[in-house]
This record gives C-alpha cells, sequence and structure tokens, in this order.
C-alpha cells in the first residue's frame, strides 16, 4: 500500500475530492492510505496560532515555523521514510515524470501553505519544494489534491485498464495523447477522422503518432 500524508489546516478540503471516483475506488480497494494531519494540533499558547506577522512589515501573515516543523516531525514519526515536499510557487514545477517518481517512494508528504507563505526557515526541513505553476492559490490544499491525484491513478490496478496510465499524456517521452472520438460518427457537421474507421491498424497508428507529434508541436507554441 501506498501512503501520502497532507499537512494542512483545512483537512476537510479533502473529504469530497478523496471520496469521489479513481481516489476512492484505490482508498477501497487498499491501493493508497492518505492522512491528514492538521498542523494547528501543534500549536501552542491559549489560540493556537500558527501565523503571525512578518519582521521587517508588509502585508499578511506567515506560518510560524513551531507549529509546522512539529507537523512534519510528526508525518515522519509516522511513516520513518516518507519524503515531505513542500508546496509553493517557488519550486520545482510538478510534471508526469515526477508523478512517477513518487509513487516509487515508501511514502509522500505534501505540506500545504496558506496566508503569505512560510516562515522561510521552515525550508531547511522538507526535502523538496514543489510547484504547480506560475500562479498563486488560497492554499497548498488545491495543489496538494492534483499531486494526489495524479500519483494514485498511477498505482499498480487502480484504472481499469493497465494501459490508461501508460498512454497518458506526458507519460511517454513527453509526447501529449491523440484526438479521440466515439459515436456518432457525424455530430453537427464534424466527421470523425476517414483512417480511424478504416480497420486498417498500422495506418491508424500512424495517423495517432503524427497527431500526438502535432499537438505537441501546438502545445509548446502556446506556453
Amino acid at each position: 500500500m501506498f501512503h501520502a500524508q497532507v499537512l494542512t489546516l483545512f483537512p476537510e478540503f479533502f473529504d469530497s475530492p478523496l471520496n469521489c471516483s479513481i481516489p476512492k475506488r484505490a482508498i477501497a480497494d487498499g491501493a493508497v492510505a492518505v492522512d491528514c494531519i492538521q498542523i494547528r494540533d501543534f500549536a501552542t499558547g491559549k489560540h493556537k496560532n500558527v501565523d503571525d506577522s512578518p519582521y521587517g512589515g508588509g502585508p499578511g501573515m506567515l506560518m510560524k515555523a513551531e507549529p509546522v516543523v512539529a507537523a512534519i516531525r510528526e508525518a515522519r514519526k509516522r511513516q520513518p521514510n516518507t519524503h515531505v515536499v513542500m508546496l509553493t510557487p517557488t519550486g520545482n514545477k510538478f510534471t508526469q515524470a515526477k508523478a512517477l517518481k513518487y509513487i516509487e517512494k515508501d511514502s509522500i508528504t505534501l505540506l500545504c501553505g496558506r496566508y503569505e507563505g512560510f516562515d522561510e526557515r521552515i525550508v531547511d526541513y522538507v526535502d523538496e519544494e514543489l510547484s504547480l505553476g506560475d500562479y498563486v492559490l488560497s492554499g497548498g490544499e488545491p495543489a496538494a489534491m492534483c499531486v494526489l491525484d495524479a500519483m494514485i491513478r498511477l498505482l499498480p490496478d487502480v484504472l481499469g485498464s493497465p494501459e490508461s496510465a501508460v498512454l497518458d499524456s506526458f507519460t511517454e517521452d513527453g509526447m501529449l495523447d491523440w484526438p479521440h472520438y466515439t459515436r456518432p460518427e457525424v455530430f453537427e457537421g464534424k466527421v470523425v477522422p476517414p483512417v480511424l474507421l478504416s480497420g486498417n491498424h498500422a495506418k491508424i497508428e500512424a495517423w495517432r503518432k503524427e497527431q500526438a507529434k502535432l499537438r505537441i508541436k501546438k502545445h509548446k507554441v502556446n506556453k
């Protein structure tokens, strides 16, 4: 079983997405266990504050080092070989290749930030910084859910067809998937490419590879 942990101030964020579709089935079948650890449980003081104003001034609040580091230590206690990933805009870009590497590990722990970010000293207690892209979210939870979903669907026997994950976009040499069509053959004047109806598997395979190449070129141009 693959173990994932999420360090968060909002564990309820994950209730719905983990109870739908592929993640729900994977958890029910014992392919993965996802545990949420409430960072606020490790805060001290009467009000259990997890944030404070930044030194030097400036807008917003920062997540304090003490409760976050304590939560990280708890995660490592539960899963000694876990790989701790801080979700932050300054991190390395998340890719399909990285998702494949993650599921080879014993455990992944995803650290979700809030407010204006983390006390910089927390970086010394994680194994990796990770970003979904060049934009800012209200917190790390949506990013963590994306990472979880990308990993879960790659686990053995999770998808209905073993070939589904192998043929995913970005899985093979960074290629995008080719266009797909289903019934009806004609929809509002738009027809299915005749080669897909030919029954000639060699021509269909050649067409699909060519279309995948065209898509990756378009993808690079549109970036």
